[in-house]
């Protein structure tokens, strides 16, 4: 089988990696041990590339890259380290609101968005629902022109640097909660929105974020009244598609080929001598090419024209799960080593690998948690019985 890129994709990836090279640096990579997950230079720098607005569908306004050119993108940033969270975040919102928000959102936010001069962030989940984001509770009350919003969000990470939330509200408690639904847009500067920080093990920062009686005019509303399900239908299909790839995470795979290599046991040996231990780094580095295998699949479904949804949900559940795995593995590997943070002066690599072990744990929960999308696979795909 042939699985070699054509050519127009493998140029832009010697482009993305010459970018990286002249951009990305370990400063950069540093800063993000306080938690925020975005360096606004390098963020910058893709705005000026274009490659903010690439991935975005041609015939909603974007540059309409190939999704193979978006998996490739996303692979590269992956590979170096680099902190994407708000390119991935802004690419998602931006074609939101152009297939769904109405012209003057169009005309004034998206192009904000994407020339890296504003960034988004999502207000999905709440404390009482988590993944069913279908029970938001958040309330949006019609006033005249306006619309008044009282409630709470949880997990609204990078609000605390964001210019707007794409929020979901319910509408109409009387109907079935898949149909009371609306979206909305929220200027994060709107009186009336507190954001709090919410510390991860991982360090990585999120937020709660409390909305009491905020008032927007009805220009700021995404879709129709009670039509939000829809609007969070392509929030899922633009999350898992033109976002780019999922992937187990190579450079921490590296970092733990890099320590069995140079490690030295009190015998003399190194742990890459062990056949055990040659066999579990083998079974990283294979399950990383399956999970390739699962991402360029949905990008060619994506070129053809496809609409893909449990093949997302495969490439997700893998790609987090066998990651959690193989931080698990190299931690044990590792020993007491394995403990050391990146503060430590002795930690193999900066504690690459103790940083990527706490920050495991959350990848099979945003983006769809790994029970549903085991949900999605087994009724979709095997045909099982529904259970919920």
């Amino acid at each position: 089988m042939d699985f070699s890129f054509p050519p127009q994709a493998e140029t832009f990836r010697s482009e993305v990696q010459a970018f990286l090279a002249e951009h990305l640096n370990e400063d950069m990579i540093r800063a993000t041990h306080d938690g925020t997950i975005h360096a606004p230079a390098l963020h910058a720098a893709m705005a000026d590339r274009g490659w903010l607005s690439g991935p975005v569908p041609a015939e909603l306004g974007g540059g309409g890259r190939s999704a193979l050119e978006s998996v490739v993108l996303n692979e590269e940033m992956q590979l170096a380290r680099a902190p994407i969270d708000a390119m991935a975040v802004t690419i998602v919102v931006a074609a939101i609101l152009l297939e769904h928000a109405n012209d003057t959102v169009k005309e004034t936010v998206v192009p904000r968005l994407l020339d890296g001069t504003a960034l988004g962030c999502f207000g999905y989940t709440e404390p009482e629902s988590g993944s069913d984001v279908a029970a938001a509770a958040t309330k949006a009350v019609r006033d005249g022109d306006e619309w008044v919003i009282n409630g709470a969000k949880m997990w609204t990470t990078m609000a605390h640097i964001a210019d707007y939330v794409i929020l979901l509200t319910r509408t109409d408690p009387e109907v079935p909660k898949h149909k009371g639904l609306t979206f909305f847009l929220v200027p994060l500067d709107t009186p009336g929105i507190e954001i709090r920080p919410v510390p991860t093990m991982a360090t990585e920062r999120s937020n709660a974020t409390f909305y009491d009686d905020v008032r927007l005019s009805d220009q700021w509303r995404i879709g129709e009244v009670n039509g939000g399900w829809a609007v969070m239908k392509t929030a899922l299909k633009y999350e898992r598609g033109i976002a780019g790839g999922q992937f187990p995470s190579p450079p921490v795979i590296d970092a733990a080929v890099d320590w069995a290599r140079t490690h030295v046991r009190p015998d003399g040996t190194h742990p890459i001598d062990d056949p055990a231990v040659r066999e579990r780094l083998m079974r990283a580095l294979i399950d990383v090419e399956v999970c390739r295998g699962f991402a360029y699949h949905c990008a060619d479904l994506a070129n053809e024209g496809a609409m893909f949804g449990v093949e997302g949900s495969m490439t997700k559940l893998f790609a987090s799960e066998s990651y959690k795995r193989h931080c698990r593995d190299f931690h044990d590997l590792m020993g007491a080593e394995g403990l050391l943070t990146h503060e430590a002066v002795d930690a193999h690599l900066g504690g690459r690998i103790e940083e990527n072990l706490r920050h495991s744990p959350v990848t099979a929960i945003y983006g769809g948690t790994s029970e549903i999308n085991r949900n999605l696979v087994a009724e979709v795909h095997l045909g099982l019985p529904r259970i919920r």
